[in-house]
């Protein structure tokens, strides 16, 4: 049990990845504190696992903050995300921008600036974002949501090097075409489906959510001690293509 003894947070924990890696952290040994903002789903999610369930807006700074205002996190998965329907840029409403942004990056950074302290004090510590093949390319979703991982894929690499002599490592997921529910919760802007509808026989199988949670508990391990600064792809070969 490679994870047994780890305090760790997930964020985005009642559903599709998130839920993944609640239950495949907990198995593998960790005390897990799984957020979310949906208290009726996180609530089976911990009956199920054993994990803390916390509901946590993570755009909300003071929720973020009060969520880690705790002794001890060896691991932060910042891992909550919305999609946004495949919007082009210039059918992008200023709501929907901050919604995105808010969610994807701000939530990230407040997590991040808020356990840095505590890991730096602790000797070390693990941050895992959750990207995704959008933030290595233009064309795998909304403008928004394609600017908000490229976002998060920076604050990965700079936390990484200016904290790795602090024992703290910082690496992303890119997961792919994943079978979650994220994908189906409203329906996808017209002129952004037909501008990527011609790809679809690009994009591989979609993965299950277990395997991008494979992917993340080796990250977090002691099995990964020298990889920071990284974005790892499990996405079936896409970014590939």
């Amino acid at each position: 049990m490679k994870l047994q003894g780890k305090v760790i947070v997930v964020t985005g924990a009642a559903s599709g990845i998130g839920r993944a890696m609640v239950k495949r952290f907990a198995a593998d040994g960790a005390t897990v504190i799984a957020a979310d903002v949906d208290a009726e789903r996180l609530a089976p999610v911990a009956a199920e696992t054993g994990a803390e369930p916390v509901v946590c807006d993570v755009s909300d700074r003071a929720s973020v903050e009060a969520l880690l205002n705790r002794p001890r996190v060896d691991v932060l998965c910042n891992n909550a995300g919305i999609l946004d329907a495949l919007t082009p840029l210039a059918d992008v409403s200023d709501e929907l921008w901050r919604r995105v942004m808010s969610i994807n990056v701000d939530g990230p950074f407040y997590a991040t600036r808020a356990v840095l302290p505590m890991m730096i004090a602790q000797g070390g510590g693990v941050i895992l974002n959750t990207c995704s093949a959008a933030a290595l390319s233009g064309g795998r979703a909304g403008a928004a949501y394609t600017a908000a991982k490229h976002a998060l894929l920076g604050v990965t690499r700079s936390v990484a090097w200016y904290y790795a002599d602090q024992n703290i490592r910082c690496n992303a997921i890119a997961p792919g075409a994943i079978s979650t529910k994220m994908h189906t919760r409203e329906a996808p802007h017209e002129g952004g489906m037909a501008k990527y509808a011609p790809y679809f026989a690009t994009v591989p199988p979609h993965g299950k959510a277990s395997a991008v949670a494979d992917v993340a508990a080796f990250l977090i391990s002691d099995d990964a001690s020298y990889v920071n600064g990284e974005i790892l792809s499990v996405d079936g070969g896409w970014n590939a293509f």
